[in-house]
């Protein structure tokens, strides 16, 4: 199959921004380019000070956003989307589309996702990546393909580091909008007894079976294609969602007639200038907020 790729062109400031809106234009394959703090990422994450000369000539000012779009989908739809909302927001921006084939865009995003090293306890590892995992880390290997989630996202990452702190043996967890299956398959690594995860998209179902099978636990797994409440009718432990900020409020109620009693929801993929009003909505639809979590410009709520 061949994809279409829209590629978004704004300041690096803006770049959180942007991204949260081609999230919503898009719920798969997306990565991003910024060289801004490029120094300073080659150490974190390569432990590298030598960089190829390259990239040490791309633009520092601006970041590109790239998505990628089936040929079943009008890219047309998707460009208007993206750039009537920047323009509301006053985004200086360039969008332009292209065709690409399918193993060009394998190899586009293959090559920034990494071995990635997320608090105390965990690694995701890509697939085709090897890891020397020296300090004997939970290791969860993923291929994402064409579903979100490959947890180097900084709400996919906070959303990690609460399920470690979180997830305790005998738990049981709901992963809404469940992409790559990262989080659900991230919390039977640390000790769930099993979980369940629901999308609407068809091809990160299938993904999400993959990776669970890639890892060993698609015995502990369950994905399932549709809506939250035609499709799930139990309640767990934890309930978690790495969406966007529309899509949890609107979920907020059925997330609530899922939780056990005393159930966390845990909600992450809030662009900041978002947040006061997640927050707000979260609370006045019962939810008591015990933590917020911050990384860049992004925040999740552990909710109870």
């Amino acid at each position: 199959m061949d994809w279409t790729e829209i590629k978004i062109k704004v300041p690096t400031e803006a770049t959180d921004e942007a991204a949260a809106i081609a999230n919503m234009a898009v719920s798969h394959g997306i990565y991003i380019e910024d060289y801004s703090d490029l120094e300073q990422g080659a150490m974190e994450i390569a432990h590298i000070d030598l960089i190829d000369e390259e990239l040490v000539k791309s633009d520092r000012t601006h970041s590109i956003i790239h998505i990628y779009l089936s040929k079943e989908v009008n890219p047309k739809e998707s460009v208007e989307y993206i750039t009537e909302r920047l323009s509301a927001l006053n985004i200086e921006h360039e969008v332009c589309e292209l065709d690409i084939s399918e193993a060009e865009w394998e190899n586009n995003w293959k090559q920034f996702f990494k071995c990635t090293e997320i608090g105390k306890r965990l690694c995701i590892r890509p697939s085709w990546e090897e890891y020397d995992n020296k300090d004997n880390r939970v290791v969860l290997s993923i291929d994402p393909g064409a579903a979100f989630g490959t947890g180097t996202h900084a709400t996919t990452s906070m959303c990690l580091e609460a399920l470690e702190k979180l997830v305790t043996p005998d738990m049981t967890v709901l992963d809404i909008g469940s992409g790559s299956g990262i989080l659900s398959i991230a919390a039977i690594l640390l000790g769930a007894k099993d979980v369940v995860g629901v999308d609407i998209d068809p091809v990160a179902v299938k993904v999400a079976k993959e990776n669970a099978e890639l890892n060993g636990v698609s015995n502990k797994a369950k994905y399932i294609l549709g809506n939250l409440d035609e499709e799930i009718t139990d309640c767990y432990d934890i309930v978690v969602a790495n969406i966007v900020a529309d899509a949890i409020i609107f979920l907020a109620d059925s997330a609530k007639k899922h939780m056990k009693k005393d159930g966390y929801f845990l909600c992450s993929g809030i662009i900041d200038i978002r947040a006061e009003e997640v927050e707000k909505a979260l609370c006045e639809k019962g939810y008591t907020i015990i933590q917020k979590m911050t990384h860049d410009n992004w925040v999740a709520f552990l909710a109870k």
